[in-house]
């Protein structure tokens, strides 16, 4: 217990100041699904790998499915899409499992922030979203034009 006269040292935080990021005038869709997997994973909400993913959109939390186009086993894409189908969840097809790796955070940086080795990623799902952006709304879009077509 500490005496009526001692005084405590309080430390004040420092707050950091938070700069908005405004939308460039025209964000094309993989910018906005990269933005959009690095908020989910500040969020908690971003599976990623075979496991983690299909327990998720088996449980029905997945809101949106990344699938590397290269993936070398047919059952697992097979199994992914029916698994998105069944749970009626949006499924986007990435080029290269290496790209997802380096979206959703499997990636080592060098000093200037540019990748210098991905781990190939062949699926990720968002069961969480985070805050609503403008990206978010790209994304949205280009899963509805691509369904309606």
């Amino acid at each position: 217990m500490a005496d009526e006269d001692e005084q405590m040292d309080v430390v004040a935080e420092v707050e950091e100041e938070v700069v908005a990021e405004e939308p460039p005038a025209e964000l094309n869709s993989i910018d906005a699904l990269r933005i959009v997997l690095r908020k989910a994973l500040v969020f908690q909400g971003l599976r990623r790998g075979l496991h983690e993913c299909v327990k998720a959109l088996d449980r029905g939390s997945a809101k949106l499915c990344i699938l590397s186009q290269d993936c070398d086993n047919a059952e697992y894409k097979k199994l992914i899409q029916a698994l998105c189908a069944e749970s009626k969840v949006d499924l986007i097809m990435a080029d290269h499992g290496t790209e997802i790796g380096e979206w959703v955070g499997l990636a080592k940086l060098n000093a200037d922030g540019q990748v210098r080795k991905a781990v190939r990623c062949s699926v990720a799902v968002v069961t969480d979203f985070g805050e609503d952006s403008h990206a978010l709304d790209v994304v949205l879009n280009y899963v509805k034009s691509q369904n309606g077509k």
